[in-house]
């Protein structure tokens, strides 16, 4: 079973807005901060969004008032409210689960979801 598991991609409008859900285990969940990555093609795969353990977030630039990264504790699943999309946004999402237990380092990632915004 994975770790990760993503739904909600899909093509939208300019001006439009979309919501990625991605669901983890409760124990992933609990310990483990979450971010948003998107990969654009030809492009390297950036840091969208990030909220740790204990709910504080953080964003990139380019999506500061636009995206809203958020955990649900009740069903153990991460969010990213995405709203204004612009063509720039056109990527594939990917979520990610990271936690650093020196040495260890500790990663998940869904498969990836394709966003598309277009008209």
């Amino acid at each position: 079973q994975a770790a990760l598991v993503e739904f909600g991609g899909g093509l939208v409008q300019p001006g439009g807005s979309l919501r990625l859900s991605c669901a983890a285990s409760r124990s992933i969940f609990s310990a483990f901060a979450m971010h948003w990555y998107r990969q654009a093609p030809g492009k390297q795969r950036e840091l969208v969004a990030s909220v740790t353990s204990g709910g504080n977030t953080n964003y990139a630039d380019s999506v500061k008032g636009r995206f809203t990264i958020s955990k649900y504790n009740a069903n153990n699943t991460l969010y990213l409210q995405m709203n204004n999309l612009k063509p720039e946004d056109t990527a594939v999402y990917y979520c990610n689960a990271h936690r650093s237990v020196p040495p260890i380092e500790y990663d998940y990632w869904g498969q990836g979801t394709q966003v598309t915004v277009s008209s």
